[in-house]
C-alpha cells in the first residue's frame, strides 16, 4: 500500500457489537456510565468486548469530553478534523452532533471535512486544523504550528490538546478497524464529502 492509500474499511462489525450485558459485570457498569443515554453507543457496545480496557477508555474519553481544560468549541474542531483524516465516518458522525451542540455551525463542520480554503477561520482556529493535521501526517507538530499554538495555550492545555488529537486518532483506528457502524440517527459524511 502506498502513501496515499488506506485501507477500505469493513462493511460489517468484525466483533460482537454486545448488548445483552450483566449490569453486575464490569462492562455493564462501565456501560451504565457511559455517555449516549438509552441504549449504549456502538463504540461502547464494541469496547464491552474488553472490559478492563473499556473502563479505563472511557475515562480518558470522559475526562477529554467532560472535564479538561480546552474549550468545548476548539476541542471538536480538533477531534473532527482528526475523525475526517482518519476517514473514520464513525468518529466524524457523532462529533457533528456534538459539535453542533458545542458552537460549530454546519458550514463549520463541512469544511472540516475538506482541504478547501474558501472557509474563512480565523487564525486560532487555522492554527487548530494544522495542529490536527501535522499530527495525523507526521506524528509531530511543526515549530512553527507549535509557536503559534503556545502563543494562545497554557502548558497544560497545549498537553491536552495534543493528548485530545492522538485520543481521537486512536479511536478512530478502533472504529475503522472493527468496522464499528453508525449508531441510529448520526450523519455520516456532509454532503458532497468523500474522504
Amino acid at each position: 500500500m502506498t502513501e496515499n492509500q488506506s485501507a477500505s474499511r469493513p462493511a460489517e462489525p468484525r466483533l460482537p457489537l454486545l448488548s445483552d450485558i450483566d449490569p453486575a459485570s464490569e462492562a455493564g457498569q462501565v456501560l451504565a456510565t457511559a455517555i449516549g443515554g438509552g441504549e449504549p453507543l456502538n463504540i461502547f457496545r464494541a469496547m464491552a468486548n474488553h472490559p478492563k480496557l473499556f473502563k479505563r477508555f472511557n475515562l480518558m474519553g470522559g475526562y477529554l469530553l467532560n472535564k479538561g481544560l480546552l474549550p468545548e468549541r476548539e476541542r471538536e474542531i480538533v477531534i473532527l478534523r482528526v475523525g475526517w483524516r482518519a476517514k473514520a465516518v464513525y468518529e466524524f458522525g457523532q462529533h457533528t452532533l456534538i459539535g453542533g451542540r458545542c458552537g460549530l455551525t454546519e458550514a463549520e463542520i463541512a469544511a472540516l471535512a475538506s482541504d478547501d480554503s474558501a472557509h474563512r477561520w480565523s487564525d486560532d482556529d487555522r492554527d487548530l486544523i494544522a495542529m490536527a493535521d501535522e499530527l495525523c501526517l507526521d506524528d509531530c507538530v511543526s515549530d512553527e504550528t507549535f509557536a503559534r499554538l503556545d502563543q494562545r495555550w497554557s502548558d497544560a492545555q497545549l498537553v491536552e490538546l495534543v493528548i485530545c488529537a492522538g485520543f481521537y486518532r486512536l479511536v478512530s483506528g478502533f472504529l475503522n478497524t472493527l468496522g464499528v457502524p453508525l449508531d441510529d440517527g448520526v450523519p455520516g459524511w456532509p454532503d458532497g464529502v468523500t474522504p
